[in-house]
């Protein structure tokens, strides 16, 4: 008797198989991809920036040193002051270079070009990273109230507080605003029903990406809202929100309180002392 043979199994897949491996294989690659360019976004560029910023710190000081006057119109990309956040550790500090441009913040902190300068009236107006290229407004929002802000130039030493917070407001001058490192910090508002000019200012908010306005002499008000004499020395602080994202903008508005002119060998540390932050 004729034995049948049985019939070769059948492979599974065939060209529908193919396909689900292709785009296996392109989803591994892809996701690697993304993978290497976070790990570059988030550790490569900050070496990078971190040579950039030794530089630019290396060359502000030896002008200093120099008694080199710097040049009165501030030139694009390069360092003219420093930038210290005691609440952030002894070893926060940046150089601040002129202009938000893509080569300026790769190096440190950037000055929005044609906002006040350090301690002037209006709103001396300051861009940083928060992911990536040295990342250094990375805890732009875990400051508080009244934290200090240093900024030191080539002849002084600015200090700024940030102001209260919009649930601090309504209870300020009877809560925190009694502790001594508010003692110069207010909420700016007039007896006016809208606060006044500065009524829209607040330590912290969150914006769009189109609402420049932020850095205005007075923020969030039309240039000719107050005369330049009459505008209180703010300074502002600009990042990416949320990290990883820059669908909005992250914003910290401080006030200045003190200004302490620099006397020979006189040095952040001995400051810090001075205003109690040492």
């Amino acid at each position: 008797m004729a034995i049948l043979e049985a019939p070769p199994p059948k492979r599974s897949g065939g060209r529908g198989g193919k396909v689900v491996r292709t785009i296996g294989e392109l989803l591994i690659t892809a996701g690697l991809v993304v993978l290497l360019f976070v790990v570059y976004e988030l550790y490569v560029t900050d070496l990078f920036s971190a040579q950039k910023q030794a530089s630019a710190a290396q060359s502000l000081d030896d002008d200093w040193a120099q008694g080199r006057e710097l040049h009165p119109e501030l030139i694009d990309g390069k360092a003219f002051a420093k930038l210290y956040i005691p609440s952030f550790g002894a070893d926060y500090h940046f150089t601040i270079q002129e202009g938000t441009d893509a080569a300026a913040l790769e190096v440190g902190p950037g000055h929005y070009k044609g906002t006040a300068l350090p301690g002037e009236p209006g709103n001396f107006s300051v861009a940083g990273h928060r992911v990536g290229k040295g990342a250094p407004f990375n805890d732009l929002d875990l400051l508080q109230s009244c934290d200090a802000i240093v900024v030191e130039t080539q002849t002084d030493f600015f200090v700024y507080r940030v102001m209260p917070h919009e649930d601090e407001i309504a209870g300020w001058a009877d809560g925190k605003g009694k502790q001594p490192q508010c003692a110069h910090v207010g909420t700016l508002r007039t007896s006016a029903p809208d606060g006044g000019p500065y009524g829209k200012t607040v330590g912290r908010e969150v914006v769009l990406p189109t609402q420049g306005d932020v850095v205005a002499p007075v923020p969030h008000q039309t240039a000719d809202v107050l005369p330049a004499a009459q505008q209180v020395a703010l300074l502002t602080l600009t990042t990416c929100h949320p990290q990883f994202s820059d669908k909005q903008r992250l914003v910290v508005h401080a006030v200045l309180t003190n200004q302490y002119p620099k006397t020979p060998g006189a040095t952040y540390a001995q400051l810090l002392q001075a205003i109690g932050e040492g």
